[in-house]
């Protein structure tokens, strides 16, 4: 029943915020994130426990006027069944909550396939499920190497007892998984890759500007989905901006250890990581980019990078071409608004935005006219449980979080009532 649902899935959030200290210390230990980041990962993962327990008592269906005065219409809202989760690394805990509380509270069961980087993280989920009284079956975690992932994949999204599958990761996984769940035409939710611009207009307040860039660019060593990817900043205050964003990343950023409280950049996932942020600084460089600050791999170890930041930068490079997902911030100039708007919305990919801007006939056109499921206006940082997550063109399919969250694991059905 819906109340011993919310029931359950509250007393799931319990232990998770009463655990919050060693649940970080997982996160760290297995990605590197910096343990105050790590914290903030587990409220926000719990959050969506407690926000879902509240939405499995608002499951509505509805009552529709009939045509016929012998006809009762109903529209019943039902779970749709097992629910397959595939989820990323770099939020080993968030990624899982977030669809498994929308799953649970809809009235279905999950079988979670975390990263094979970060499996400890879903398994400490799966000991406090019980621990809440979530039921034997229902929450199932299928840990796997590097290089079983493909095949365990391939078997959650073809077998036909599986009726949905949620992923979160790149584009070009969420293609080949989307390939074989069409086979039997499953439920599917998708939230893909991203390449966000971050755009700072002349009328915007620079210095609230660069703290946002900050934010949004370094948050977990830039290894987020909605990370900036490209920074358009236009010709007035382009010097300034880039000078004094240059001094922040140096004063207030510090690569370290996790565990240490000064750090605030962990390691880059693995050694991969590092070669395309590697990479794609030496083809800017190539083509005329200047490195401003950093630009090259960290004494502490070989995961770890300097915070880089390039101007002179162009769209025919590499870092403004593809997602990066690391600590890179290109810059490029830019003169006019519909050159930038251009710009940004030139990507195939659509998840998340950002501008800065003072002047409000401004912010309503370019808010309207950019190309993403979300945007940050005169903000960095986006997320919240209450607002739907998710993106457009190949950055996915369907939202995550808010009111339209449960409605990825639900049928709807029309019942007719005749001869009344």
């Amino acid at each position: 029943p819906s109340q011993e649902r919310s029931v359950r899935l509250r007393r799931w959030h319990e232990l998770m915020m009463e655990n919050k200290e060693e649940l970080a210390r997982i996160i760290t230990a297995e990605n590197g994130k910096p343990l105050k980041e790590a914290q903030g990962e587990i409220v926000y993962s719990a959050s969506f426990l407690e926000w879902f327990a509240e939405e499995a008592r608002r499951i509505y269906g509805d009552v529709i006027p009939a045509s016929a005065k012998d006809r009762r219409v109903l529209v019943l809202k039902q779970p749709v069944g097992v629910a397959a989760i595939i989820t990323p690394w770099n939020f080993p805990s968030a990624m899982i909550t977030r669809k498994v509380g929308a799953a649970l509270a809809a009235g279905c069961t999950v079988v979670v396939k975390p990263a094979e980087d970060t499996p400890l993280s879903a398994l400490a989920l799966g000991e406090l499920a019980n621990q809440a009284g979530i039921p034997a079956g229902v929450y199932n975690v299928i840990p796997c190497s590097r290089q079983q992932t493909a095949d365990v994949g391939e078997v959650l999204c073809t077998d036909p007892l599986v009726s949905k599958i949620s992923f979160t990761g790149s584009t070009a996984t969420g293609k080949i998984l989307l390939k074989h769940a069409a086979g039997t035409v499953k439920r599917v939710s998708m939230e893909l890759g991203g390449h966000a611009p971050f755009i700072v207009f002349d009328s915007a307040n620079v210095d609230h500007a660069v703290a946002g860039a900050l934010a949004s660019k370094y948050r977990n060593s830039g290894q987020t989905c909605v990370c900036t990817n490209r920074f358009l900043v236009q010709k007035g205050i382009h010097d300034e901006f880039v000078e004094k964003f240059a001094k922040a990343i140096e004063k207030e950023l510090h690569v370290g250890n996790g565990f240490d409280a000064k750090t605030t950049q962990g390691p880059l996932i693995n050694e991969k990581a590092v070669e395309k942020v590697e990479s794609h600084i030496k083809d800017a460089v190539s083509q005329g980019a200047s490195v401003v600050i950093g630009g090259k791999r960290h004494s502490l170890g070989k995961n770890f990078f300097e915070p880089t930041l390039l101007s002179n930068v162009t769209t025919k490079m590499l870092c403004t071409q593809e997602e990066t997902f690391g600590p890179l911030a290109p810059v490029i100039k830019f003169e006019t608004e519909a050159e930038a708007v251009a710009i940004a919305n030139a990507a195939n990919v659509g998840l998340a935005g950002y501008f800065y801007s003072q002047d409000p006939a401004q912010i309503w056109r370019v808010a309207e006219q950019l190309e993403v499921g979300m945007v940050g206006v005169n903000e960095g940082i986006i997320s919240s449980v209450e607002c739907p997550f998710g993106g457009v063109k190949q950055s996915g399919l369907g939202r995550e979080g808010s009111k339209y969250g449960i409605d990825e694991y639900l049928e709807i059905k029309y019942v007719c009532f005749g001869g009344l």
